[in-house]
């Protein structure tokens, strides 16, 4: 089974961009090809579960992870941190081999992510 952990921080903003936002169940997290390095993090409130997603619950929160994507984020935290002015989610992935100077993307190490489409 995948293992994806969500800090109690990440919790807490996501059941405040939920109420925020008026509705929702959960906030769906995975991974698409873009950027420099090969892919970015990708996250949307979501108001339904797919057929095609696992639900990972924990301290009040959902997250809503696609089949395909499991294994590259199997390992991973998902945390919201303050750095600054700036806040953000940010995942803490085992799975990752290099992040791009910019740092919104990133390469899998060989043999994560089976599965993801390119």
């Amino acid at each position: 089974m995948t293992s994806i952990t969500l800090t109690l921080a990440a919790a807490a903003q996501i059941r405040s961009q939920i109420a925020r936002h008026g509705n929702g169940i959960g906030f769906r997290v995975g991974i698409k090809p873009v950027g420099c390095s090969g892919y970015a993090y990708t996250y949307a409130l979501a108001d339904d579960v797919r057929d095609t997603e696992q639900r990972i619950e924990a301290h009040g929160a959902m997250l809503l992870v696609a089949i395909e994507h499991l294994a590259s984020l199997d390992g991973a935290s998902l945390d919201f941190v303050t750095e600054g002015l700036k806040q953000s989610f940010q995942f803490v992935n085992p799975n990752v081999g290099i992040t791009c100077g910019c740092g919104e993307s990133f390469s899998l190490k060989a043999g994560a992510g089976k599965g993801v489409a390119a």
